[in-house]
């Protein structure tokens, strides 16, 4: 355990610094390790983040698999302090390099109890209360993040900075998810695209994947919290000046500025 500690200090010290972050001297070894350290990273953050509100999934497109090099989705945490409306303005200078990723992100209206699993996306459906346009903030706090390794970067939330969300559209009211087309515009030109469809065949598959990987663990989803669902397109590197909007058909559209 001591190992554990060691390696979420020194990850989470360098998220409070914002400074890139070299291979550990004892990195996790496996992607089981690296979800131990995720979890003590999160309790050493607790105190200057605030509660954990929700997770992120990750790896969920076959676009973002490729340009990782993960052929799976990957899980981190989200913060309460990381959760911000459209129409903010951050400074750029809080990342080490900020990036964004257009996403459907969902709002829980009932729990998703370890106990209950295996969960299906139909069943996980059924527990979603809304869905946000959001915008995923992702930070590559790394030397050189190719070099990480998929433990390693579980570790460390999978790139999680936070995420932007515009106001929540009911269930009741929201379009077919895999047709739902998101388009991602930097300083007013559309950079890529793409649909629902590209997470893993459909945003509540990944939610499901989510459910059943924490149920693994013993712990479960709960009413209320926020899951970001994966990203449609290819993640955006930013510098500051730079304004993102992401338009997703029948669910709104999320903003974000870096100054």
């Amino acid at each position: 355990m001591d190992k554990i500690l060691e390696s979420a200090k020194a990850i989470a010290l360098a998220r409070r610094n914002h400074a890139p972050l070299a291979a550990l001297e004892r990195p996790p070894i496996d992607e089981a390790e690296g979800y131990q350290v995720q979890r003590a990273v999160h309790d050493v953050l607790l105190p200057h983040l605030g509660p954990l509100v929700g997770y992120k999934i990750g790896c969920t497109s076959q676009v973002m698999q490729d340009y990782i090099g993960i052929p799976h989705p990957c899980g981190g945490g989200v913060f309460q302090k990381g959760v911000h409306d459209t129409g903010a303005k951050l400074a750029a200078s809080n990342y080490v390099r900020v990036g964004v990723e257009c996403e459907i992100a969902v709002r829980l209206k009932r729990d998703l109890a370890a106990g209950e699993a295996p969960f299906t996306a139909e069943w996980v459906g059924e527990a979603v209360e809304a869905y946000h346009p959001a915008i995923e903030i992702v930070d590559d706090r790394y030397v050189k993040w190719e070099a990480m390794g998929a433990p390693m970067l579980i570790a460390d939330d999978f790139f999680a900075a936070g995420c932007v969300l515009a106001p929540a559209v009911p269930r009741s009211s929201v379009p077919d998810l895999k047709a739902v087309k998101g388009r991602a515009i930097l300083n007013g030109e559309e950079v890529s695209h793409g649909t629902g469809a590209d997470v893993l065949g459909h945003p509540h598959n990944a939610l499901a994947w989510l459910a059943n990987h924490l149920a693994a663990e013993g712990k479960s989803l709960h009413a209320g919290q926020l899951v970001l669902t994966g990203s449609l397109v290819k993640t955006l590197w930013l510098k500051a000046g730079d304004k993102v909007r992401m338009e997703l058909d029948g669910l709104g559209t999320v903003e974000v500025k870096f100054t």
